[in-house]
């Protein structure tokens, strides 16, 4: 007769894995936990299109203007940053810990309808706004046609 071995938990292990893989996904591990200074920040990013421009809106809660670098080489635009741990408190101090704290790089690559050369950008309440104005070429023109 052959011995099984019960474990009790076997079932819940794919919902462990999902949990751990959405932690990651958002900056969150154990190790962010025990370490808040070495946790990954990845700041959401939203981009969306006008007539003249592309606009992306960056996330950034806690850093300051001159902690964000902002960096166009070969047709990629690279967001870099970082938000510090201030350790004003001692560590044993906290119930717990869940803001990211770390370096980023975000990179995103252009359109070739980009004018590189008018790039702007603006830091506001947290948020970065990068406008990216479309070339004169890349805006749509309107053509009247007559009818008889």
């Amino acid at each position: 007769m052959r011995l099984k071995v019960w474990e009790p938990f076997r079932e819940f292990r794919p919902f462990y894995r999902n949990v751990d893989r959405l932690a990651n996904e958002y900056g969150f591990s154990a190790q962010s936990a025990e370490r808040p200074n070495e946790a990954t920040l990845s700041p959401k990013v939203d981009i969306y299109e006008t007539e003249n421009s592309y606009v992306l809106n960056a996330e950034l809660p806690g850093l300051k203007k001159e902690d964000i670098k902002i960096d166009l080489n070969d047709n990629t635009l690279t967001l870099k940053g970082e938000k510090k741990f201030e350790e004003k408190v001692e560590k044993e101090n906290y119930v717990r810990v869940e803001c990211s704290y770390g370096s980023f790089t975000r990179s995103f690559v252009l359109s070739d309808n980009v004018n590189a050369e008018n790039i702007t950008a603006s830091y506001n309440d947290g948020v970065l706004k990068v406008t990216l104005p479309k070339k004169e070429e890349a805006k749509p023109k309107e053509i009247k046609v007559e009818i008889n």
